[in-house]
């Protein structure tokens, strides 16, 4: 099989032994560095002292959840992109996994090919350099009182800096390239997540509240819906 040209290192946290010896194995097949985490404490001891380009995490361990463990993950590191494995399929748990900001949910059991096709279009989605390390294409927009730095995914402000998810960046540079202008749903979709999945796409309507919430300090900006077509990012001049 052949490998990757860029060793990413992935952390893997999952409490069964013989699936995660398996999946050790063929992540390094794959050519990417893979690191074990026996537990959701663990995981987060492990990342908190190692750089990782991408987190595996199954949701059900013992002592933290892949869901607490990921909302840690996000407070120290917003850009990391993160795959649930679960055994659940429920409708509730995709969701709240999209919630927890997640970049792609895998249902067990699951192919070998389908997590490395998976993985690859994640990596791919975050433009790994030769490095190894995650870069946002270097854009500056100006909206209003508010200033977007894209590189370093800040929304400046005289109030102060924030400083946005990965996810929160992709979406608010797609409504600037479209400023005043439609942004279709699938068009969102397909560029931030990947999938146009109607249960990601309530994930999406969570992350346009909180853009709106961001910006609500200019009156003249605004986040319109579209009504069965998607956003409109409304600047007044």
């Amino acid at each position: 099989m052949k490998k990757n040209k860029v060793k990413a290192r992935i952390l893997l946290v999952e409490d069964d032994p013989n699936l995660s010896a398996v999946l050790v194995d063929y992540l390094e097949m794959l050519g990417y560095e893979a690191v074990h985490a026996k537990d959701g404490e663990e995981g987060f001891r492990v990342f908190s002292k190692n750089v990782f380009d991408l987190c595996i995490l199954d949701i059900m361990m013992p002592k933290k959840d892949g869901f607490t463990l990921a909302n840690e993950i996000r407070e120290v590191n917003k850009r990391i992109p993160i795959i649930f494995l679960t055994a659940k399929g429920l409708k509730e748990d995709r969701i709240a996994g999209f919630m927890a900001g997640c970049d792609d949910y895998i249902t067990k059991p699951f192919s070998s090919e389908e997590l490395s096709l998976r993985i690859d279009a994640i990596l791919r989605r975050c433009m790994i350099n030769k490095n190894g390390s995650t870069v946002i294409k270097d854009e500056i927009f100006e909206l209003g009182k508010y200033t977007f730095d894209t590189a370093n995914m800040l929304l400046k402000s005289g109030a102060g800096d924030r400083t946005l998810t990965r996810k929160e960046a992709a979406l608010l540079r797609l409504l600037c390239l479209h400023k005043n202008k439609l942004l279709t749903r699938e068009d969102a979709l397909l560029n931030v997540w990947g999938d146009d999945d109607y249960f990601i796409g309530r994930s999406m309507d969570v992350f346009i509240t909180k853009l709106r919430k961001y910006l609500k300090e200019d009156e003249n900006i605004s986040i319109l819906n579209v009504h069965g077509a998607g956003f409109k990012l409304e600047v007044k001049k």
